[in-house]
């Protein structure tokens, strides 16, 4: 916001350094939250280098959740990272996907099914063969940290999975993981513990307990590359 002499208005401010926000979501709440401060400070009637200072307008968590409320009354729901938002606030989160269902039918050179791909953290020595496991809850994660985790174990995890699956993941054979980067804190936990890793995993038709074999030795992800080489650089994950 800039200071101005002029009474204030109940509409929002552009940016100082005016620039496109990087999502629809991001530019929401900011467009929101700039027209609560405008209208608390049009409502204040004191002059901008007085109301920024007051905490009597601060803004509160009602208004947070507010501005939150209208974001999801016009339809719009928030990509989950977690299966944990998805159970708990059902209704502000779109459904998870990629997991379960019916596969779209693609195959490799030899005819085996293609239900998913990655991007490869590290390089392996070769590609990895075992049993797709789901591992999204924290009941999961304690039969296993009690029982054992089950031999030739693939885990397929959420976005939450590097806090979650801690205690046993250097116990998996290799990892899933449908959110995040190479970068992401699973990412480096599990080149950290040598266990072979895809982050950003799409999943097409993959069942708990399906047999798989995982593209673990392509080259590691480039962070850095553009869409289409990065797409092209992709693991797959094929059903045996």
């Amino acid at each position: 916001m800039t200071q101005t002499a002029t009474a204030p208005v109940a509409a929002p401010f552009a940016d100082k350094w005016a620039r496109k926000s990087a999502t629809p979501t991001v530019e929401a709440f900011h467009s929101a939250i700039r027209k609560r401060v405008a209208e608390k400070w049009a409502a204040s009637g004191k002059d901008w280098k007085d109301f920024v200072h007051d905490p009597e307008y601060a803004l509160t968590r009602e208004d947070f959740e507010a501005v939150e409320a209208e974001l999801l009354a016009t339809g719009y729901r928030f990509e989950a990272s977690a299966v944990v938002s998805v159970r708990e606030e059902p209704e502000k989160y779109k459904p998870l996907e990629g997991a379960g269902g019916e596969a779209s039918g693609q195959t490799d050179e030899q005819g085996r099914l293609i239900v998913g791909t990655g991007d490869n953290v590290f390089q392996a020595p070769a590609d990895v063969e075992g049993n797709a496991v789901f591992v999204s809850d924290v009941e999961t994660v304690m039969k296993m940290l009690t029982e054992g985790v089950p031999e030739d174990t693939i885990a397929v995890i959420d976005d939450s999975g590097g806090t979650l699956t801690a205690p046993i993941l250097g116990d998996f054979k290799g990892v899933l993981c449908m959110g995040g980067t190479v970068r992401s804190h699973l990412g480096i936990l599990t080149r950290e513990f040598g266990v072979p890793c895809l982050m950003a995993v799409t999943l097409d038709g993959l069942q708990n307990g399906d047999r798989i074999v995982v593209e673990y030795s392509k080259p590691a992800a480039d962070a850095y590359a553009d869409e289409e080489t990065a797409a092209a650089r992709r693991a797959r994950i094929i059903k045996l």
